[in-house]
């Protein structure tokens, strides 16, 4: 029986669930988004939202607990200066999941994760025209 046992397995054992969920993490705050099928994306969405919670403490304490669950240290220096600051108002509902459709070879159904505040595109700078004068 599995009283008292929270969260799925995914058919995989403890070792490789926890590099799963590292390499997904990390992949998710490097690139702004991934995607995955929707049962680990559910659980890449409980995860990251605590990871998010914990990256906004900004104590050296929370950078080495953020680095120890994030496989690249890229990752949790992003997810600390850059992540944690944009989502400072907010106090949970960090990332939101959308279900894609079936993947075609075996039916499972594929989700996209991403970070509610995005960064703004940088926008180009307007080219200068200089106008040309006649010569008399």
């Amino acid at each position: 029986m599995r009283h008292r046992q929270a969260g799925k397995k995914l058919g995989r054992n403890h070792h490789q669930r926890q590099a799963l969920f590292k390499q997904q993490a990390g992949a998710l705050v490097l690139n702004e988004s991934v995607t995955t099928t929707a049962a680990k994306a559910k659980l890449l969405v409980q995860s990251m939202d605590k990871l998010i919670t914990k990256a906004k403490k900004g104590t050296v304490s929370a950078r080495r607990q953020l680095m120890a669950l994030m496989t690249p240290s890229k990752a949790a220096n992003k997810l600390m200066d850059d992540i944690a600051k944009r989502n400072s108002a907010r106090t949970s509902g960090f990332t939101k999941m959308f279900r894609l459709g079936v993947r075609r070879g075996d039916n499972a159904m594929l989700a996209k994760v991403e970070f509610i505040d995005k960064p703004l595109p940088k926008p180009e700078p307007k080219k200068v025209v200089k106008k040309e004068t006649k010569k008399k």
